[in-house]
């Protein structure tokens, strides 16, 4: 199964895509703005990939493998919307990770415009958050370019100064 957008590509992660997982989730670079760091090793990505392959089957829906049209053989990133946890309660989390050279070329609001309309449109979701760190402005400005409302402060992870969760109901996406 494959989605697209103007100017990217998505498919269902595949367990071939680990290498690119942990190229980009390994990066420092990337992991600017998240406490928890980059991915330690290869294993870990592999788990993380496990886990995603899961979701898929388990809720029908989960992150994609992102490509450029203007290079559809190389991976540049990683997002959509999966499901995850924030305080204890069950949320739909649009999330993204671009290698650097994605950076600043609007893909993240791209992929983020898709995502949420895949949410609501074909998975039938009623609501989509994203959680983004109070000092990561840029991936805010994503968010609210969306359409998504500040909603509460969460704690994630733990022990760290909470991060900011923004929401979109499919009523408010309908009403864009």
């Amino acid at each position: 199964m494959q989605w697209e957008s103007e100017r990217l590509l998505y498919r269902r992660s595949t367990p071939d895509d680990v290498g690119d997982l942990f190229r980009i989730y390994g990066d420092p670079e990337t992991h600017r703005f998240n406490p928890r760091g980059p991915y330690p090793n290869i294993e870990y990505a592999r788990a993380v990939l496990e886990r995603t392959l899961l979701e898929y089957q388990q809720y029908g829906f989960g992150d994609w493998t992102i490509f450029a049209k203007s290079n559809p053989d190389r991976v540049i990133g990683f997002g959509g919307v999966f499901a995850s946890q924030f305080n204890g309660s069950n949320t739909n989390n649009l999330g993204y990770r671009f290698e650097p050279d994605a950076w600043g070329k609007g893909y993240a609001t791209e992929l983020s415009l898709r995502a949420i309309q895949y949410g609501f449109e074909e998975v039938g979701l009623t609501d989509i958050v994203g959680v983004v760190r109070e000092n990561h402005l840029a991936s805010r400005r994503v968010l609210e370019k969306v359409g998504m409302t500040f909603l509460e402060k969460v704690m994630d992870p733990e022990g760290f100064a909470p991060s900011l969760m923004f929401r979109i109901t499919r009523e408010e996406w309908t009403k864009l």
